[in-house]
Formats: structure tokens, C-alpha cells, sequence
């Protein structure tokens, strides 16, 4: 299964991604700021969607087409 960023960049488990977009999260106050970094990505069963680890909002899931690999 290939997982690739906004840019065409294939994806691997572990790797650093920012966001490219501000985005508004469901079920929260909270917005993501286009060029805010997560480490360590885990990849899911679908290849269009990552999830990453923030401290403010839990269980964040990022569609890959709004992030680019570091």
C-alpha cells in the first residue's frame, strides 16, 4: 500500500509530516495551523488518511492530501 503526501512523497511509518492548510478539527475548539509539525505518523488501513499525536487534541486523524513530509 502506497501512502503519499500532498507533493506525491511516499509516506513510512515514524515519519515527520506538517500540515499545508490551516484546518479546523471536528469535535473541538481547536485549529490546526498551516506549518505545524507531528513526528511520527502512524499510517492506517486506509492509505488516504494518517494519524498523528498532539498534546491538545487526541486520536487526530490528517487526511494526506493536506500534509508534506519533512
Amino acid at each position: 500500500m502506497d501512502v503519499k503526501d500532498a507533493n506525491g512523497a511516499k509516506l513510512t511509518e515514524g515519519d515527520s509530516v506538517s500540515v499545508i492548510k490551516d484546518l479546523k478539527v471536528k469535535g473541538a475548539s481547536h485549529t490546526v495551523k498551516r506549518g505545524t509539525m507531528f513526528k511520527g505518523i502512524h499510517l492506517t488501513d486506509d492509505p488516504e488518511l494518517i494519524e498523528v499525536r498532539s498534546k491538545e487534541i487526541k486520536g487526530l486523524v490528517l487526511r494526506t492530501e493536506f500534509v508534506r513530509k519533512a
